[in-house]
């Protein structure tokens, strides 16, 4: 019986290779178009027409592999990912949580109560003479 989790993440893998197989398709007809347009130029420049509308698919192929630039709100487990950042965020403001959470549990730590650091011995101050200022 194959793992869900491999299975789940071949699946993602292989969209990101066929966004990217589409992506390169893209550049090379599209260097191609200008290649051609120049070759062939009459005083305008066509090249960015035919590849206009399929600038919208590869955009429509990023967002759906990618997510939205610059926001995590599309993809799968941005929920559960706030309200573990929101719990952590809580205790540690209230003092209950004193490390940080490890990236790939995706749990808690538990508390650490009564945690004391050993005071640390003051360095003597050095003295400066006007040599070591510009």
């Amino acid at each position: 019986m194959e793992d869900p989790i491999l299975r789940k993440a071949q699946k993602r893998v292989k969209s990101k290779k066929g966004f990217y197989t589409h992506l390169a398709v893209f550049v090379s007809v599209g260097i191609f178009f200008l290649l051609l347009n120049l070759v062939t130029y009459e005083g305008e420049m066509w090249f960015f027409f035919p590849l206009l509308p399929w600038m919208v698919g590869v955009l429509i192929h990023y967002f759906t592999n990618f997510g939205f630039p610059g926001t995590e709100i599309m993809n799968e487990g941005w929920e559960e990912r706030q309200l573990e950042k929101e719990v952590r965020d809580i205790l540690q403001k209230e003092g209950r949580l004193r490390r940080t959470v490890s990236e790939h549990s995706g749990e808690l730590p538990p508390a650490q109560e009564g945690l004391e650091l050993p005071d640390l011995e003051k360095t003597k101050e050095k003295q400066w003479s006007d040599r070591d200022f510009v």
